[in-house]
């Protein structure tokens, strides 16, 4: 894969993970249904993926737990960002998601026992201001505040995830530690959503296979392959245009037309998603030194 294909593969990854809003708006199904056949679909794909890509590894079943562990964890991540989109659309759930890089660093130096640095905090600080500017007003009671609540927890539920897959996915194959989490979804939602899947709308399986197999199974695989012409920070700077591309995208398709105070919330959030990568790329390339 040449560098301009790289880029575009990794563009077009972002796009789709952006999407994820807009098609979880369009489902009229619950959320939890969304996250069933989500996972669903993602399965099917990811089978496939698993199968033509490199040679599996030999899991451990202790290995396959903890994959499974940190599938309910993104499980749960998806059930609460879908939820906050139901309930203050995609704009507010997005940018509420996009706070998941200060829990990160906070994660970390709690789970891993690294110091945080005055730049890490900075980055929490910013993240904070962003979320302040983009809840209209915080009136407990008013969907854009509840909702706001949901995706920041989304947001948390996603830096566990992130933080999780650290120790669990080493020497794992992508599309293969995907596979273990998205199967653990699936049986985890199943007895839950089963007695309400004889009601959905076969248009709203259409969006939630979408979401499925363009948001999470193609996204990833073209963000696992163009990681192996790019490098992590331009990654980065890309998938900071995630929240970017959501956002258009309501604009576009549901009228939901950000406001100003809005859109200086997240440009403060998008400008804490850079400057987390940046440092989080500064400090792999000083142990790798070291």
């Amino acid at each position: 894969m040449q560098h301009r294909t790289a880029l575009f593969a990794l563009h077009l990854g972002a796009l789709f993970f952006g999407l994820s809003g807009i098609f979880g708006k369009l489902a009229l199904a619950a959320p939890l249904v969304i996250v069933f056949g989500r996972a669903l679909f993602a399965v099917g794909a990811l089978v496939v993926f698993a199968r033509i890509g490199e040679p599996r590894a030999q899991l451990s079943w202790r290995r396959r737990l903890a994959l499974a562990g940190a599938g309910l964890l993104l499980g749960g991540h998806w059930w609460a960002f879908f939820i906050a989109v139901k309930v203050s659309g995609v704009a507010v759930a997005t940018l509420g998601f996009a706070s998941f890089p200060a829990f990160t660093v906070l994660l970390e130096g709690l789970l891993f026992r690294e110091k945080v640095r005055r730049a890490e905090w900075g980055v929490v600080a910013l993240v904070s201001l962003g979320l302040v500017l983009v809840t209209p007003n915080f009136d407990l009671g008013s969907d854009a505040t509840l909702g706001l609540a949901w995706a920041v927890f989304s947001g948390l539920l996603f830096a566990m995830v992130s933080v999780t897959n650290r120790a669990t996915t080493a020497g794992v194959k992508p599309a293969q530690a995907a596979l273990w989490q998205n199967l653990a979804i699936l049986l985890a939602c199943l007895p839950l959503a089963w007695s309400a899947l004889p009601t959905v709308r076969a248009l709203d399986w259409l969006w939630i296979a979408l979401l499925g197999l363009l948001c999470t199974a193609l996204a990833h695989s073209l963000f696992v392959a163009s990681l192996r012409v790019l490098n992590a920070r331009s990654a980065s700077v890309v998938f900071a245009l995630e929240p970017v591309y959501g956002i258009l995208f309501a604009w576009w398709l549901f009228s939901e037309q950000p406001t100003l105070r809005m859109l200086f919330g997240g440009a403060l959030i998008l400008l804490a998603t850079l400057v987390s990568a940046r440092l989080s790329r500064h400090a792999a390339d000083v142990k790798d030194i070291g």
